[in-house]
């Protein structure tokens, strides 16, 4: 009896989630990235077992217990990081952030020029410059905080390896904050283990780099200081997110305490603070979005309610159609989060229910757009999100342009576990209404 209260199964099925990296790792080394994806969806399977066991026994442990256990759990994580802090990133967006750090070291915007501009033949090399993705015609995408962290990282280091570890850097912030909403809400620390051992961030951001970790710890770091009624503080690190990589934008009405003006002030003022040194290329400073936005809505690959509207036969109209639907349902999400019954907490579920409908909506089809769902699987720990996560790395293998077939492996499985999902929600409610009518 003492040995399974020492090690309780799902400490177990962590270790065996730690094992699983050796081989996960070498892979990256020796560069065979098909290989990796597939030991990434086995490490998925893995976690599955993890998060089963470890949610059956939580309310089993103490707190002393539940402190304990993360913190080795947490041991696991970081070795795991470890791990693939030197490899080769699997993808290529990390070599934009450490030229936008030279660029900008310079003294030039990283707005005005792009990477095969004369103007910057002086930057060129054989590390950085020759793996940069659409160099030959697109400036960089990346908005003024995220560029802020590409130049402060890139003058300590302008390697890979360094942008990668002040990736890791701020993921460290965001598990910070993760495990003091968790404690904030009542809720045991070890659940923030399902964030820490998620195959998805260990492989996206110690793996490649993705500047991702920087808008989540951010976006966490808003709604523990709108937990703590910090409204100022709220407003601003939500701005620095948003200007990290523009999804938390989104989430604004969950955070945001109704006719209250010091979250929107300081929200505002940020972002100006934090735009203000690049204004000087004028329009120039919405960078590659305009462009990037005309790849993923105008062709529409990637977009997998847009692809079966095309399919259906909706032609030109399927893109007013698709964006209005999608509008409509944001617009009652929003609506619902930010009329919540308790408006001085910032609505969590509402949160994630609106980042869920923005990710399936308008994401495109890369698996690292899934990572800021992550950490509210700490908190609503839902079948059909695990999925929808878990499987993302498939998206490396699907051909390009991505087809409705091939997409449907990641979307189909999530949407029958969506509906199962309320179903069950719904007849709770019954059940409930019921009672309290008897």
């Amino acid at each position: 009896m003492m040995g399974v209260r020492m090690f309780p199964s799902f400490m177990i099925a962590g270790a065996a989630l730690f094992a699983s990296m050796v081989p996960g790792t070498t892979t990256l080394y020796i560069e065979k990235h098909s290989t990796a994806v597939y030991l990434a969806l086995a490490q998925g399977a893995i976690y599955a077992v993890f998060t089963f066991l470890l949610l059956r026994e939580k309310d089993r442990l103490s707190a002393e217990q539940s402190r304990r256990y993360f913190l080795y759990l947490l041991g696991f994580g970081i070795v795991m990081r470890a791990m693939l802090l030197f490899a080769p990133p699997h993808s290529s967006d990390v070599y934009r952030y450490v030229w936008d750090g030279r660029v900008q070291a310079e003294g030039i915007n990283p707005y005005r020029y792009i990477p095969a501009d004369p103007a910057l033949t002086r930057l060129r090399d054989a590390d950085i410059y020759v793996n940069i993705n659409r160099r030959e015609f697109a400036p960089t995408i990346y908005p003024p905080a995220a560029q802020a962290v590409f130049f402060a990282a890139s003058r300590l280091s302008e390697s890979v390896i360094m942008m990668k570890a002040a990736m890791l850097a701020f993921e460290a912030l965001a598990i910070w904050a993760l495990i003091q909403l968790l404690a904030a809400r009542g809720l045991p620390i070890v659940l923030a283990a399902l964030y820490l051992l998620h195959p998805l961030p260990i492989w996206e951001i110690a793996g490649s780099g993705h500047i991702d970790s920087v808008a989540v710890a951010f976006l966490l770091l808003a709604l523990l200081a709108a937990e703590k009624g910090k409204r100022f503080s709220s407003g601003a690190t939500l701005a620095a997110g948003v200007l990290t990589k523009y999804f938390p934008l989104a989430l604004t009405p969950a955070i945001y305490r109704r006719w209250d003006w010091r979250m929107p002030a300081a929200l505002i003022a940020a972002a100006f603070a934090l735009y203000l040194p690049y204004l000087s290329v004028g329009k120039k400073v919405s960078g590659f979005l305009g462009g990037y936005a005309d790849e993923e809505f105008g062709e529409g690959n990637g977009l997998y309610i847009l692809a079966i509207l095309k399919q259906l036969g909706f032609g030109a109209a399927a893109l007013p159609l698709f964006l209005g639907a999608g509008a409509l349902a944001l617009f009652a999400l929003a609506w619902r989060a930010g009329f919540r019954p308790n408006p001085a907490k910032p609505d969590l579920q509402g949160a994630f229910a609106i980042a869920i409908c923005c990710t399936v909506l308008f994401t495109p089809h890369y698996a690292w757009y899934f990572l800021w769902l992550i950490p509210f699987l700490c908190f609503f720990p839902r079948p059909s999100v695990f999925w929808l996560t878990l499987s993302a790395p498939l998206l490396y293998r699907i051909a390009w342009p991505p087809t409705v077939s091939g997409l449907s492996i990641e979307y189909v499985p999530f949407a029958v576990l969506l509906a199962v999902e309320n179903l069950k929600f719904f007849k709770a409610k019954e059940a409930a209404l019921g009672r309290a009518v008897a």
